[in-house]
């Protein structure tokens, strides 16, 4: 089997420029790619007789509003894919950034990739990233009439809304969230009185 460096190297040449980076770090390649050419290199993983992703495994949404507690200096939405080869007993990652923060949208591999139609949808409901050509985009985690996508970083904690049934009115209703905040303070422990009652 051919070393990491050198299954780099080949992603590298037969992908050539349709990827923006190429990172190799803890004994993971990920390679990087634009939308526009995001079909192309999942295409091309799958069918390279090199290459010969057969399996995507995983594939979801991230949101890089703030990253390691830090400030983002990029684009904010990324759909994250993980592909596997059994024939080459070979993982690799890819990453595609949305290139419009308020309206994100990547194209749809479900045609390449069939075990993505789940994924991609929870993406959508989880993160607001719209998939181009999905043939059912449509939440899958959350009610049809849930306001706004929880695994966003700006998404309040306690949501927009609440629903509950009516016993009057024999129906589930929505309503404002009525959860009042509230400060916890932690009880202090000292050190000359630890253990006491």
């Amino acid at each position: 089997m051919a070393t990491l460096s050198n299954f780099q190297q080949t992603v590298s040449d037969i992908l050539g420029d349709k990827i923006l980076n190429i990172i190799n770090r803890l004994g993971e390649i990920t390679i990087e790619c634009l939308p526009q050419h995001y079909r192309e290199v999942m295409t091309v993983l799958k069918e390279n007789e090199a290459l010969h992703f057969e399996s995507l495994i995983d594939l979801c949404g991230v949101d890089y509003s703030s990253y390691r507690n830090q400030t983002w200096q990029g684009k904010r939405f990324a759909v994250v894919s993980q592909l596997l080869s059994v024939k080459n007993n070979r993982r690799i990652r890819v990453r595609v950034w949305a290139q419009d923060d308020d309206f994100p949208l990547v194209e749809s591999v479900v045609d390449i990739y069939n075990s993505a139609d789940w994924y991609e949808r929870e993406a959508f409901d989880m993160y607001g990233i719209l998939f181009n050509n999905h043939p059912d985009l449509r939440r899958i985690l959350t009610d049809y009439g849930f306001v706004g996508h929880p695994f966003r970083k700006d998404f309040p904690v306690s949501g927009y809304v609440e629903m509950r049934y009516d016993e009057a009115e024999k129906r589930v209703v929505y309503q404002p969230v009525t959860i009042e905040p509230r400060e916890i303070t932690p009880r202090i422990v000292r050190e000359e009185h630890f253990g006491e009652q």
